[in-house]
């Protein structure tokens, strides 16, 4: 990877602040606008957020397979982060980029920081898992060990590798004759040292272990036994070496750089990714984990057959591979797992038979995930694809699934004639080769599949559909602050906005123009769209607040963000603060702003959600003189977080809510209930730290809320007024109905 994408990649561009201690922490003295120590380091903030999700899997609130998940998920986090935020770093290094970051550390002295605390975070992860481990036992879930095996096991795993491992197994013997094989990224081999009869010398080899073969294997019967697939093949290995005397059994598993540069004048940006997607397999080695007690010859073989630099060693005492442990969480234990929830469908839809256009005719609504089913979206989509008076429909594809029927709609639509459009974006990190997959499948369709630009990812969620309407055409728009993804839909909280709004309908298509002609998007009427105006429109807005404060009227700003990094949007809510305006922001990953500091940042508070869903919808809020909540208040989603690549170098929106009961039911269900939450919330301090604000079961907790308490906006005929929007429409006599459920 160049030295200029890995700067990009890691610095950020305006804003990635890093901090002066192995915690990314500083004692706050007398900090000011113009001293470095005002932010965070993004990277290590980000580490922090890991360990709020690690926290998770200690949480006794939690059932005990969901703390499971909740260690898989932060190992596989951390997976991610070492292959592409620290191969950013490491990239500058090698490059010899010395440019220092915004508080003037090298990115030597950045990976330093980032190697120490990463090395802490992977022990308590692996202390995490004893205790889980522990626990299972006690629930009759056994992860055995070989001392634990019965001899009966001892017979089964005996043909089980036999019959289903031996052949599938390569084992490779180093020498001169047999160089040293390459382990892909993710890749998990065993190491072993082998002696001939009585020679001196060692023969060392390698066994990689398969990926598409479970990790863990479950032992017959009806307990829960499992054993690890390395175990299993430790335990044979002398079968796949006949002749040889096994000596020493190691364990090591390799992260590879992941990023993908691009050359900007690429002239096929499919082309160039498919050949970018196998060099990445291939990229240097970022993370080599081995197991503690292994030899120092041993581990000398592997640094050098890896070509992995010292200090890309990791070496661990416990399961080497964490993020599979979420193979163990079975599926007849319920007790262990939250209880189920199924997703409402929304009254507002269901009260005119299915028919999504004649909901959205009749007034905007918001539909909140996942305590409002995505199926909504899917019918939206399914319905304009079979209704005979849709024209065209145009799409933009971040991520979605395997079996989308988001896709399987555009299909079907342009098989049916429409004029169908799909924005689908190649470089959306790790799901590149499925949405190259589904744009050739769309492509053979007839569907015309555009990628957007070299420069710029498209990670605004829009659909757009024309209807033929008598004798005028009638758009129809969805926003999303989530991907059009029914999957993820199920556990990321997202918003879906549906409207009918002229001037709405008219910018979205603008944006369309923008990304299938290049030419920019000129007049928004209302949207806000980022690299064109969404920076300058954020700025505008906190400006605003410290206006009214100047004119004796409160300002109060409320925002709930995944990511806060981008240092001329922290500046400016810095001089919000020290102007007099309140502002409390709900951020759930990196926030390099720091919050509490005597004059600088006294009104501002960070709190951050992690919990049984991943939080994911951008709501931003602003008083206008009035104290929040406030019918008064400008109310915006975005896809957009506050992050120099999401205001700089992407394609993104932010979407004004002007009905009345959107409006409300944003502000003041969705926004001022999580600032409410202690249950799964934690409270950003000016040293960096997060405090946990509550471990009581009993404190209120907004997932719960949600889960119990239908929404304003979908709640259908008890709540349907004419509102500003679009006029009512009749109930359709509808081909589009479907079955109202027996129990709402």
């Amino acid at each position: 990877m160049g030295a200029d994408a890995k700067k990009a990649s890691s610095a950020e561009n305006h804003g990635n602040p890093a901090a002066r201690s192995p915690r990314g922490t500083v004692g706050v003295g007398r900090i000011t606008l113009d001293s470095p120590d005002r932010f965070f380091n993004r990277e290590l903030s980000w580490l922090a957020f890991n360990e709020r999700v690690l926290e998770s899997a200690e949480s006794k609130k939690h059932p005990l397979l969901e703390r499971l998940r909740f260690l898989a998920i932060s190992a596989n986090n951390l997976n991610e982060f070492f292959m592409v935020r620290v191969a950013g770093l490491r990239g500058q290094v090698e490059a010899k980029v010395d440019i220092p970051s915004q508080e003037g550390l090298t990115p030597q002295q950045q990976l330093e920081l980032v190697n120490a605390r990463a090395m802490s975070l992977m022990h308590n992860q692996q202390k995490c898992w004893r205790r889980i481990v522990r626990q299972l036992h006690d629930e009759n879930i056994h992860i055995l060990e070989t001392t634990d095996l019965r001899p009966a096991d001892r017979r089964w795993l005996r043909t089980y590798f036999l019959e289903k491992l031996f052949s599938v197994l390569s084992p490779i013997a180093v020498d001169p004759a047999h160089p040293f094989p390459f382990i892909p990224n993710l890749g998990f081999a065993l190491v072993v040292a082998l002696r001939k009869g009585r020679r001196k010398e060692t023969l060392n080899a390698l066994v990689a272990l398969p990926h598409l073969v479970e990790r863990f294997i479950r032992l017959p019967g009806k307990e829960h036994r499992f054993v690890a697939l390395e175990t299993v093949v430790a335990l044979h290995v002398q079968k796949l070496f006949p002749g040889f005397r096994v000596v020493e059994v190691g364990q090591c598993r390799v992260l590879r750089d992941s990023d993908i540069e691009i050359e900007e004048e690429a002239e096929d940006l499919v082309r160039l990714y498919e050949s970018a997607l196998k060099e990445r397999r291939r990229g240097s080695v970022i993370r080599l984990t081995i197991n503690d007690d292994m030899s120092h010859d041993l581990r000398q073989f592997l640094v050098d057959g890896l070509d992995a630099a010292p200090e890309t060693v990791f070496a661990l005492k416990g399961l080497l591979g964490l993020a599979d442990t979420g193979e163990l969480i079975v599926s007849d234990r319920p007790d262990l797992v939250f209880p189920p929830y199924a997703a409402r469908f929304p009254e507002r839809v269901l009260d005119f038979g299915g028919d999504c256009f004649q909901a959205i005719k009749a007034k905007d609504f918001v539909v909140h995930h996942p305590y409002e089913s995505f199926d909504v979206v899917a019918q939206f989509l399914r319905q304009s694809a079979d209704d005979p008076n849709v024209i065209a429909i145009k799409q933009t594809l971040y991520r979605t699934s395997e079996n989308s029927p988001i896709v399987a709609a555009l299909i079907d639509a342009a098989e049916a004639g429409k004029s169908v459009t799909a924005l689908v974006e190649v470089k959306a990190r790790f799901d590149e080769e499925r949405n190259i997959r589904w744009a050739r499948d769309l492509e053979r369709a007839g569907v015309q599949v555009v990628y957007g630009f070299v420069d710029l990812k498209t990670h605004a969620k829009i659909s757009l559909v024309v209807r033929r309407e008598g004798d005028q055409f009638q758009s129809y728009c969805h926003f999303g602050t989530g991907n059009y993804h029914p999957i993820t839909a199920r556990s990321y909280t997202d918003l879906s906005f549906f409207s009918c709004d002229p001037a709405l309908c008219r910018d979205a298509a603008g944006l369309f123009h923008f990304t299938t002609g290049t030419a920019g998007p000129s007049n928004l009427e209302k949207l806000s769209v980022s690299p064109v105006n969404l920076r300058e429109t954020l700025l505008e807005l906190i400006g605003d607040e410290v206006r009214f404060v100047t004119q004796g009227q409160p300002g109060t700003i409320w925002v709930k963000l995944n990511s806060l990094v981008d240092g001329e949007i922290i500046d400016a809510l810095y001089k919000a603060s020290q102007a007099g305006v309140n502002i409390h922001l709900v951020v759930r990953g990196i926030c390099c702003l720091r919050p509490g500091v005597p004059g600088l940042s006294d009104n501002i508070t960070v709190q951050s959600m992690v919990g049984r869903f991943l939080e994911h919808a951008r709501i931003v809020c602003f008083g206008r003189g009035h104290a929040l909540p406030s019918e008064n208040a400008k109310v915006f989603i975005s896809s957009a977080d506050w992050m120099p690549r999401n205001l700089d170098r992407r394609v993104e929106i932010m979407v004004p809510i002007e009905n009345p009961t959107v409006h409300r039911q944003i502000l003041e269900q969705i926004l001022e209930h999580n600032l409410k939450d202690k249950a799964q919330s934690w409270v950003l301090q000016p040293d960096g730290a997060y405090r946990r604000l509550s471990r009581n079961p009993r404190s209120f907790s907004a997932y719960d809320y949600f889960m119990t308490n239908p929404s304003l906006s979908g709640r259908g005929s008890a709540r349907l007024t004419p509102e500003a929007g679009c006029a009512p429409a009749p109930p359709p006599q509808g081909e589009f109905g479907i079955a109202r459920p027996a129990a709402e």
